[in-house]
């Protein structure tokens, strides 16, 4: 989900900003699409309407607007499906983004352009147990290092359960092991070695609690979400910068290796080619080669030639080599046709 920056942050900011992206993740029956659906609502409210994309294959219809959805093809032929689309025409949806917020034109290579936003939608009233709260914990860990991106845990559901026994046990370890100790099989014994790896995962994390059906908060919501938004400017987009020029200049330095082979080859056929005839004539540039082949020859033919009945140019052309001017052409025509 696209959400565009509001009148007052672009007003305070001097000008419009980029719109957010919000990745919605969250294990099966969290509420996501509830979530969305909400979500989506709040931002029409609000007079900044979202663009929304639907990344999950396995839904034949969400309850929400869709700007780019799939195909209705069930599980298995919509996760195979909408994964071969979006990596071939990823390209597409960054326009389809970019034409909908009124952005300047420029073309976005990645999807880090956009401040990126992780946010981790959790079924609170599914994880009182120690043991799959731990569970919860664990999933969210691994998507937050595997994406390198701000993260923000939304704990749903608190219309049937407040989510602040979660945040008691995020934040005080006793409070989590008096829960653990009443658990006693090997899972258990798992969980409370676990949750000391995670007190530097709980010390930097954004949590909010949401219900998706009554609608409370989501202002807290998107106040985490404006937080995110400058951490991603101030420390996440200059490293995705940084490896964006290392790209550049990685594949720069590739085109050019490239060109110096290819002109070392094409150098080398022609010294061949001339040591073959008796030529002493010097190697010339790929694109020398192509201007003045012949015109060579034939100043030596006329300058050494005894007699002025021969046509040396059609004597030349009589011996020119149909394979090395096809090898020629097809080289330079590969070569620009990769590098154009």
């Amino acid at each position: 989900m696209a959400a565009p920056a509001s009148a007052t942050e672009s007003q305070a900011s001097g000008g419009p900003r980029p719109p957010a992206c919000l990745l919605v993740l969250g294990m099966a029956g969290s509420g996501k699409t509830t979530f969305v659906q909400r979500l989506t609502g709040y931002l029409h409210s609000q007079g900044c309407p979202p663009y929304v994309i639907n990344l999950d294959p396995a839904v034949h219809e969400v309850p929400f607007p869709a700007n780019i959805g799939e195909y209705g093809l069930g599980p298995n032929g919509g996760i195979v499906t909408s994964l071969n689309l979006f990596a071939t025409r990823f390209d597409q949806v960054m326009k389809f983004i970019e034409k909908a917020q009124n952005m300047s034109k420029r073309v976005w290579g990645q999807a880090s352009s956009f401040p990126t936003i992780v946010i981790y939608v959790m079924d609170t009233s599914r994880s009182t147990n120690p043991v799959t709260f731990m569970s919860n914990m664990l999933y969210a860990c691994s998507i937050l290092y595997k994406t390198k991106l701000p993260f923000i845990v939304v704990m749903n559901k608190t219309d049937i359960i407040d989510h602040s026994f979660a945040v008691e046990w995020m934040q005080d370890f006793e409070a989590f092991q008096d829960a653990l100790n009443q658990e006693t099989t090997y899972v258990s014994n798992l969980t409370r070695s676990m949750s000391l790896v995670l007190d530097e995962f709980y010390s930097s994390l954004r949590v909010v609690g949401v219900s998706a059906v009554l609608g409370t908060g989501l202002d807290e919501l998107f106040v985490q979400v404006a937080s995110a938004t400058e951490e991603y400017e101030r420390e996440y987009r200059p490293e995705y910068e940084r490896l964006k020029k290392s790209l550049a200049s990685a594949q720069s330095q590739q085109q050019k290796e490239q060109l110096e082979r290819l002109q070392k080859d094409m150098g080398s056929v022609a010294l061949d080619t001339g040591t073959a005839t008796g030529s002493s004539s010097p190697v010339l540039d790929p694109s020398d080669l192509i201007l003045t082949r012949g015109t060579l020859d034939e100043e030596d033919e006329e300058a050494d030639s005894d007699t002025d009945d021969i046509d040396h140019r059609v004597t030349e052309e009589s011996r020119e080599e149909p394979a090395f001017q096809n090898f020629m052409q097809e080289s330079m025509a590969q070569y620009w046709k990769k590098n154009k």
